[in-house]
C-alpha cells in the first residue's frame, strides 16, 4: 500500500475524530432547510413571517421545528418581543456565526458551479 499524505490537521486529530467531528457537522445541518435558514439569518435578525417568506418552499411546521432544533444547538436565539401582537425575532447567536464562513464558502462554490453549468448548457445549445 502506498503512504498518502495525509492533510494538516491541527494537534494530534486521527482519521476517527475528523470523521466524527464532520458527522457531528453533518447531522446538525443535515436536511434541506437549516443552512438555508441559518442563510437567511447571516443577514440580520428575522420574525418568523420574514422567514417563512424568505426561504421558499418551507412550510411553517418544518420552520418552526427547525428553529426549535437551531436553538437547542445554541445557534440561534429566540426573542419575543413585548409588543401587540407580541413578535417573535430569530437571530444568530456569536456562536451560530462560527457557521458564516461554511455557509459563504458553500454560497461562494454555489455561484461558480452554476455560472459552469449555465456557460456549459450554452454551448451545447449553440449551432456547430
Amino acid at each position: 500500500m502506498e503512504n498518502q499524505e495525509q492533510p494538516h490537521m491541527p494537534g494530534s486529530v486521527t482519521c476517527t475524530a475528523h470523521h466524527r467531528a464532520i458527522s457531528d457537522t453533518m447531522d446538525l445541518l443535515s436536511g434541506k432547510w437549516k443552512i438555508r435558514i441559518i442563510g437567511e439569518l447571516i443577514f440580520g435578525k428575522r420574525r418568523f413571517g420574514e422567514l417563512l417568506g424568505g426561504i421558499h418552499g418551507i412550510a411553517a411546521k418544518m420552520l418552526s421545528k427547525e428553529l426549535q432544533d437551531l436553538e437547542t444547538n445554541k445557534m440561534i436565539r429566540r426573542t419575543v418581543l413585548q409588543t401587540k401582537p407580541i413578535t417573535v425575532e430569530y437571530e444568530l447567536t456569536p456562536y451560530g456565526r462560527t457557521v458564516t464562513p461554511i455557509i459563504n464558502a458553500m454560497a461562494d462554490w454555489g455561484h461558480q458551479h452554476r455560472e459552469l453549468i449555465v456557460k456549459n448548457h450554452e454551448k451545447e445549445d449553440q449551432p456547430a
